[in-house]
């Protein structure tokens, strides 16, 4: 008992990768501790948690729209857009055109959420011990490191769907026109699908972030005997 508190204390206080994974690899594997195995199954299920719990929520309507953290602006090539439209009366186009870029996003979430579930289904998380007692979101940036590139790919064709579906496409095809046919203004054909996509995605590992904090910070959110006991490692 005194030997697994000694070398629980020592998890604490290291800070070296290296000296940590020794330290871990010399706990006792009676039950009393957590394997390697336990750890990351530990840090899989805190991302499939806040997958179900936080990215659900963008697929609500306003998801996107109506949540300060994530919410899709304009551009920095479509502001002067906004302006000139508004500068003429057309406020409520310039809205519109803002609310339809958010529900494509919602819209393409709704879709390709099980495209982010199969991810982190995937990832082995070989360095877990380090993203275990490592920043707040230390684990949503190690699965975007390991997944953005090509959650992208899979992603962008979704928006693309999505801006159809919503009618993106045709506001938008009549907002830019609309502001080209303005007297003096150079004229603008932005990609948004793009724009969108990258929008869309980070958004996503915002919110998976979100929940990790909250399942690193508070016991009340490790709903599972598996994330209360990883987790309690770092404490």
């Amino acid at each position: 008992m005194k030997k697994s508190l000694f070398v629980l204390l020592a998890i604490f206080t290291l800070n070296s990768c290296a000296e940590l994974q020794n330290v871990i690899d010399q706990l006792p594997q009676d039950g009393s501790v957590l394997s390697n195995a336990d750890i990351a199954s530990g840090l899989r299920e805190a991302l499939d948690q806040g997958i179900d719990k936080q990215v659900s929520k963008l697929t609500q309507k306003d998801g996107f729209f109506k949540n300060e953290l994530v919410k899709i602006v304009l551009p920095e090539e479509l502001q002067k857009v906004d302006k000139a439209l508004r500068d003429i009366g057309l406020d409520n186009l310039a809205d519109e055109g803002l609310k339809v870029l958010n529900r494509a996003a919602e819209d393409a979430v709704s879709e390709a959420t099980p495209i982010f579930v199969s991810a982190v289904k995937d990832i082995t998380f070989n360095d877990a011990k380090n993203i275990l007692l490592g920043n707040d979101d230390a684990a949503t940036q190690y699965l975007t490191g390991k997944t953005q590139t090509a959650l992208y790919d899979k992603f962008h064709p979704v928006i693309n769907n999505s801006f159809t579906k919503v009618g993106a496409d045709q506001i938008w095809a009549n907002l830019i026109n609309k502001y080209n046919s303005i007297p003096f203004t150079n004229n603008v054909s932005p990609d948004l699908t793009d724009y969108v996509t990258g929008e869309a995605l980070k958004g996503v590992y915002t919110m998976i972030a979100v929940e990790e904090k909250e399942i690193r910070n508070k016991v009340s959110s490790r709903t599972t005997d598996l994330l209360k006991k990883v987790f309690a490692l770092q404490d």
